[in-house]
């Protein structure tokens, strides 16, 4: 072998593993660059599930900016655990997102406390406008401010929230000592101890079994929801006292956004706008289809009589808000926002 042909084989060698290193580095370093965020639900990943009404647009929306520079990873039905405790890991960072009501925010910020109160807004429309008003922003700055966690959108769960229960109540009165699983905030829990029934704070994975085995007469919630977990197989009717629009967020902690460039955080906070028009339009055709679901199924529902519920909203104005504002004097700008949007509509 000459000279020239040794050091040409030594450099294709050399030349060759070279190559292979470098593609042997590069997959791994082109998946090092995808930004990974892990994203909980505590609902089923279906249309009647609504965290996945806001979800599904804001992925599809990501994908379409930024392909696949961030990477959503979902975690829906409670996988990475039960929301009390996966706000604390979206606040450690341990878990970036999170989908879900205001509600278990309470305990941290009890200023959320608020958005709970029975029958403060009185249409999505009347939810949507006070929000958008500067009453979000508001709730942003306090939650930053107490749990360096962000709100990206303000959508809506799928309806408006009423009783269902095993037994028929067509009457107020009937729901006096009736054990309803609620949502474990002291606003849920005034607001239904002040309509007379007994609220029963459960998580919402347990609220199935619970009703089966007579730990508690029925829920409160959304027609989406009763849908989506199959509450309808433990109760037959549902009381519509629509006591609360209740809104539903998408949230991200502070190391999430962190993970974030600042080259893609436009786009990133665009594809959550985009996300957040788009339940807003989908959640009243959704809530239109989960009634008429539920009731082919055999749910049979019912109107509050139109003078108790009259009486229902004075006794909220009269009982329930002016204590809650004079324990929470911050929220009363908020509140008189709500109240006089109320009025406009």
């Amino acid at each position: 072998m000459s000279a020239i042909q040794s050091i040409s084989r030594r450099t294709f060698v050399k030349g060759t593993a070279a190559a292979f290193a470098a593609g042997a580095l590069s997959t791994p370093a082109i998946a090092a660059r995808a930004i990974k965020l892990r994203v909980s639900s505590s609902a089923p990943p279906e249309r009647f599930g609504s965290h996945y009404l806001w979800f599904k647009p804001f992925q599809d929306e990501l994908a379409r900016r930024v392909g696949d520079k961030i990477v959503l990873e979902y975690f829906p039905n409670a996988q990475l655990g039960k929301e009390a405790d996966v706000v604390n890991q979206v606040r450690a960072g341990s878990v970036d997102m999170i989908i879900t009501g205001t509600s278990i925010w309470a305990n941290l910020v009890p200023e959320f406390g608020m958005l709970d109160l029975g029958f403060l807004f009185r249409s999505y429309d009347h939810c949507a406008k006070a929000l958008d008003a500067g009453v979000g922003d508001a709730y942003d700055k306090l939650l930053q401010e107490r749990t360096g966690v962000s709100i990206l959108g303000w959508g809506f769960q799928a309806g408006s929230r009423s009783i269902y229960t095993k037994k028929k109540i067509s009457s107020i009165e009937q729901l006096h000592g009736v054990k309803l699983r609620v949502l474990p905030t002291k606003t849920f829990i005034e607001t239904f101890n002040i309509i007379g029934a007994t609220p029963t704070p459960i998580p919402i994975n347990e609220c199935y079994t619970a009703a089966q085995t007579g730990v508690v007469d029925g829920m409160e919630h959304d027609p989406g929801t009763v849908l989506a977990y199959k509450w309808d197989e433990v109760v037959k009717y549902g009381f519509l006292t629509r006591h609360i629009y209740t809104p539903l967020l998408a949230y991200i902690g502070k190391l999430g956004m962190s993970k974030i460039p600042d080259d893609l955080k436009k786009d990133f906070l665009e594809a959550a706008a985009v996300a957040t028009q788009a339940i807003r339009a989908e959640v009243p055709k959704v809530e239109a289809e989960a009634m008429d679901r539920l009731k082919g199924e055999g749910l049979e529902y019912t109107e509050v009589p139109a003078a108790e519920m009259a009486d229902l909203h004075k006794r909220m104005e009269t009982e329930l808000y002016p204590s809650f504002l004079k324990q929470y004097p911050s929220t009363e700008p908020m509140f008189k926002q709500i109240m006089q949007l109320s009025t406009s509509l």
